[in-house]
């Protein structure tokens, strides 16, 4: 007898992932599978949708075109997508956001942790925020001249580089 989906109807969390919940690419799949063996297309695709993947690939799996649902690295992008449908990153956090999908499709490991249920992107973005008010600078006040910023104002910055937010990035999902 066919297994029904085991993770049918899991709690909501923060108003993502509210049909069947935060869950690793193991789970993922085998949520997929009692979908599957319920014949439950529509499920399979709420599924999909829920957690970023494209719902060609549900229906693809419905047929029996793919042996899984999804693989890790499809299962973090997807899971990044979800979150930053919500966050709407723009300029340097969206290049932020782009570099943890493109690490999450050549490290497996990464991949891994950034489906873990502790870790969110709001939380990896807190961490390189973190690290900015803390090396912030002031800004010289040639420099504010020259940019039309007047008034003796006092203005700070702390952007991390690419190789320290990338240093960031990793720390958080892999501590």
């Amino acid at each position: 007898m066919a297994e029904p989906c085991p993770l049918r109807a899991r709690r909501k969390e923060n108003g993502m992932f509210d049909i069947f919940g935060n869950m690793t690419a193991e789970e993922l799949n085998k949520a997929a599978e009692g979908l599957k063996n319920e014949g439950d297309a529509e499920g399979l695709k709420k599924l999909a949708e829920e957690n970023g993947i494209d719902t060609a690939f549900a229906e693809l799996y419905a047929q029996g075109g793919l042996e899984e649902f999804c693989d890790v690295a499809m299962a973090a992008v997807g899971k990044l997508e979800v979150e930053a449908a919500e966050l709407k990153p723009v300029e340097l956090v969206a290049d932020w956001v782009e570099y943890i999908k493109t690490s999450c499709m050549d490290d497996t490991a990464l991949a891994e942790k950034v489906r873990d249920k502790d870790k969110t992107l709001k939380g990896c973005i807190a961490a390189l925020l973190k690290w900015s008010y803390k090396n912030r600078y002031r800004i010289d006040k040639d420099i504010l001249e020259k940019s039309g910023i007047k008034g003796g104002v006092s203005v700070e910055m702390g952007i991390p580089g690419m190789g320290t937010a990338k240093r960031i990035i990793r720390d958080y999902y892999m501590e």
